[in-house]
């Protein structure tokens, strides 16, 4: 490997906790990611030369976190605060490693809840958290989320400014504080994932590396807060849906329903980990979530699949969560546990909820039902509403050929 290819493995690796370890300095997630890409440069500078150190991760650790002190004790503002930072760093040697993991882990917590600050809208908390804690370029979230360099650069810089100006400090928030922001943070993952499981537009069903970036960052939340159940709870369900990604589309990319998957292909080791996670769950929407997914990875065959178990579980998610699409999935659970025809009146109670009057999923499970129910071309004309609907170019394709063999 080359040495410009060796600092980029290192940096994508290192990056989060350089920048945490950074940001708990200068208080300030813009300055920390400007001086930790500062310490990237160096690095591309000095390693062709000088080789790759033992510990890169360390050394860029350490190179950065001189680089913010000396920063700010260039602030007059703060020179008496600084000059009892800049000391106790200035008097000891660069660590030849983090002296203190557990105190990096924290930091990653700060960085984590303060990325995913309910102060920025859903899509900058989504591009920030991507940018700081997944390591990705802006080219890479362009690319993800089907937009332009420029739009998500400009995200990114105004959820950085946003964050400046509203003050919000570094630190986890606690209490019913602390609350409202895990859930932005589980929500932020959440969507991250879903975008990669199933894309909501272009011509591709799933981003695999997407869904890879999203699992990443549950799998380090639930090592930083193992004592909170929803936090596990999504790190389940992530799992279980991972487990499934190789077998949801064919050779060509076309869509594979649920129930023409190879079972045998399903990942068992994400598997496993999810039954470990799920084990530590709670019974919060993602651990009900988890625990539905957990029916299908349970199921050696499609036919085996605990379908009542599942309807119930959704019974209990829209208690907690009132949401037609929630219904909408209990509805289709209901039509595998008790027929389509005690499904339909559940489904065609739904036509009138304004917030799936553009859900494509609405009428192809309408469809889908009456199909099942031996009326063609009532199920043709919801299959070929859902087409018209839908902004992915591969579920288009499945609901036509699925309307013109009716």
């Amino acid at each position: 490997m080359s040495t410009t290819r060796a600092v980029e493995a290192v940096f994508r690796i290192e990056s989060a906790r350089i920048i945490a370890g950074v940001a708990r300095i200068v208080r300030d997630v813009g300055i920390a990611e400007e001086i930790t890409q500062d310490a990237l440069v160096a690095a591309l500078e000095q390693w062709p030369q000088s080789g790759v150190p033992d510990k890169p991760g360390a050394w860029l650790m350490a190179t950065a976190k001189h680089r913010a002190v000396d920063l700010v004790r260039r602030k007059e503002t703060y020179a008496r605060k600084l000059a009892e930072v800049g000391r106790s760093l200035e008097d000891a040697a660069p660590p030849a490693e983090p002296t203190a993991p557990e105190d990096i882990d924290d930091d990653l917590l700060r960085l984590i809840f303060t990325a995913c600050h309910p102060v920025l809208a859903t899509e900058a908390r989504i591009a920030l958290t991507l940018r700081l804690m997944g390591g990705l370029t802006t080219q890479e979230i362009a690319r993800a989320f089907l937009s332009t360099e420029p739009t998500v650069a400009q995200r990114i810089v105004r959820a950085k400014r946003a964050l400046a100006k509203a003050g919000v400090p570094f630190e986890v928030p606690y209490g019913s504080d602390r609350e409202e922001r895990l859930g932005s943070v589980l929500e932020v993952i959440y969507l991250v994932f879903n975008e990669g499981y199933s894309a909501t537009a272009g011509d591709d069903l799933v981003r695999p590396a997407l869904c890879e970036d999203a699992l990443r960052l549950a799998r380090v939340l639930a090592g930083l807060m193992p004592k909170e159940p929803e936090v596990h709870g999504l790190a389940a369900l992530l799992e279980f849906q991972a487990s499934r990604i190789a077998t949801r589309t064919g050779p060509d990319g076309e869509p594979v329903l649920l129930a023409d998957q190879n079972r045998s292909r399903w990942n068992r080791l994400l598997i496993r980990r999810g039954v470990e996670a799920l084990n530590r769950a709670g019974a919060g929407p993602y651990s009900l979530q988890a625990a539905i997914a957990g029916c299908h990875a349970d199921a050696v065959r499609y036919e085996d699949t605990d379908w009542r178990t599942i309807a119930a579980l959704y019974g209990r998610l829209v208690l907690l969560i009132p949401s037609p699409v929630i219904e909408l999935n209990r509805a289709v659970a209901v039509s595998m546990a008790d027929g389509p025809a005690a499904a339909l009146p559940l489904v065609d109670a739904l036509t009138a909820e304004p917030a799936l009057r553009s859900y494509h999923l609405l009428p192809s499970v309408r469809g889908d039902l009456l199909e099942r129910l031996g009326r063609p071309a009532e199920a043709r004309a919801e299959f070929e509403r859902a087409a018209s609907l839908t902004r992915n170019a591969r579920e288009e394709t499945l609901l036509r050929e699925r309307a013109a063999r009716l």
